[in-house]
């Protein structure tokens, strides 16, 4: 049976649940999973409903136009989506290949809701094991010269691929900030997360002269403002005195690693909406 996704948020009042209820039921669909949540601070209303049909589906462009009065009528941002339809998602990288290699082996085993048309790189280091898994490999290198011409390039790629996503896996040059508006919501970056926190080059090398006792990742949404966009996903690690920075560094690829791939996955399966500057993430 068809199966689909409609996320959406708006001012919360009175009725908004019994009228998109009501609407798919009268439709023929039925409710595989549903989630809500008021948020008091703000008075706003998300939603998240997975739903299938067993007869007389109208297809995704048939719901939109059913669900676009009720939308209108409560002020939503709102979309509905194929469950089965794969995000298109184009993968950025540099030098560090942990990240970019979880999501390639959980891409080819279907762990993942995504297709990956292309991988971007300002380096070739990596281009052999993009190749492996048979993804075409875009070398689009980046100075301080030419970082108008190489953001060109690369907003080329993203158009000819048609993506829905793109994630910064361990990309070490920053998106200006007209692109990062251009694809608000639709960036993902992994950022190391130390506390206490530790910028510049080699940070588990600095982490490791602190001797730090925890160690994480912060996978976030990627705004104008660096490294501060909505969050969507944390973990961490424990540290202590026997681990040498080497080991500080192999517990951060693994962590990194991880929490990257689960803040891609909830994105492809719509279970995250934005709220401001954080999140809601219907897990």
């Amino acid at each position: 049976m068809p199966e689909y996704v409609l996320l959406l948020s708006c001012p919360d009042r009175r009725g908004i649940v019994a009228t998109v209820t009501a609407l798919l039921f009268e439709r023929g669909a039925n409710i595989e999973e549903s989630q809500q949540f008021d948020d008091v601070g703000t008075d706003q209303f998300f939603m998240r409903i997975r739903y299938s049909v067993q007869e007389g589906d109208p297809g995704a462009d048939g719901w939109r136009a059913l669900f676009a009065p009720v939308a209108q009528q409560y002020g939503m941002d709102w979309t509905i989506r194929d469950a089965a339809r794969p995000y298109r998602a184009v993968v950025m990288v540099s030098r560090f290949g942990h990240c970019l290699n979880d999501l390639l082996f959980r891409w080819r085993s279907g762990a993942l809701n995504l297709d990956i048309p292309a991988v971007v790189s300002n380096h070739r280091d990596l281009e052999p094991l993009v190749a492996s898994y048979g993804i075409p490999f875009h070398h689009v290198p980046v100075t301080a010269d030419t970082k108008a011409e190489a953001e060109t390039a690369l907003r080329a790629v993203l158009a000819e691929h048609d993506v829905d996503l793109v994630v910064l896996a361990r990309y070490m040059q920053v998106l200006s900030d007209g692109l990062s508006s251009d694809l608000a919501g639709r960036v993902i970056n992994i950022h190391h997360s130390f506390l206490p926190s530790f910028k510049g080059a080699k940070p588990y090398h600095q982490a490791f002269e602190r001797g730090v006792k925890i160690i994480g990742a912060t996978a976030h949404y990627v705004t104008p403002a660096l490294d501060e966009g909505p969050i969507i996903e944390q973990d961490v690690v424990r540290a202590d005195h026997r681990m040498t920075p080497e080991d500080l560094v192999r517990a951060g690829e693994e962590v990194e690693s991880r929490v990257l791939a689960r803040a891609v996955r909830w994105h492809c399966e719509s279970r995250i909406l934005l709220n401001g500057r954080r999140t809601v993430v219907f897990s």
